[in-house]
């Protein structure tokens, strides 16, 4: 039977500039070896900003303040990442209690919201910087009051922005994903392998006979 080694053809560290599981969790089912270098950011929305200047910037203030705390030697490339959730003109982030979950969840029930992020990558050393942001549309059915409910009782949607998770539970409520569904978890995962094939990440299959 045959198979094969990922080997690494360039000794650059991949850093995560966050202490989200299920971003971790995407790198790690992807193959991609990495650290975390969690931080804490400000994360006010400016007036007037636009939801993708706004991801944005956060996902490069992200990797741009773990790269000032994290101290290795050779190259690294650190990854920073924002999600926002987007339903009738309003940004849905983490509930603060049970009642808010509620009242997201009545927002996103039996119609269509926007999920946006932000992904940086900073390469240290160097002054290297690049930011992509990503889109993705998704429908949820309808719910009723119990629904909703028996939902939030899970204890699911109370760390999650927008009060769900599509990996999770909430799975049985989505009708259709336009886009990149890894981008609902919160990191489009092709786009970054991309963005991290450009700054000179890469690996070298080699065959097992």
């Amino acid at each position: 039977m045959r198979g094969f080694v990922l080997f690494k053809s360039s000794p650059m560290k991949i850093i995560l500039a966050s202490a989200s599981p299920r971003r971790a969790e995407i790198l790690r089912n992807a193959g991609i070896p990495f650290e975390v270098c969690a931080v804490v950011f400000d994360e006010t929305r400016r007036p007037g900003e636009l939801r993708a200047d706004y991801v944005r910037r956060l996902a490069l203030g992200k990797a741009r303040a773990a790269a000032a705390q994290y101290a290795s030697p050779g190259d690294c490339l650190l990854i920073g990442a924002d999600t926002i959730v987007v339903a009738n003109d309003q940004i849905l982030g983490k509930p603060e209690s049970e009642a808010d979950a509620r009242r997201m969840l009545r927002l996103l029930a039996g119609a269509v919201h926007e999920v946006h992020t932000g992904v940086a990558v900073v390469r240290r050393p160097g002054a290297i910087e690049g930011v992509i942001d990503e889109t993705t549309r998704v429908t949820f059915a309808p719910l009723s009051d119990e629904d909703i409910d028996r939902y939030v009782a899970t204890g699911e949607p109370l760390d999650k922005a927008g009060a769900y998770a599509i990996q999770g539970i909430a799975s049985r409520y989505i009708t259709r994903v336009d886009g990149c569904y890894f981008n609902v978890i919160g990191l489009p995962l092709a786009r970054l392998w991309s963005l991290l094939r450009d700054f000179g990440y890469n690996e070298r299959v080699t065959r097992l006979a």
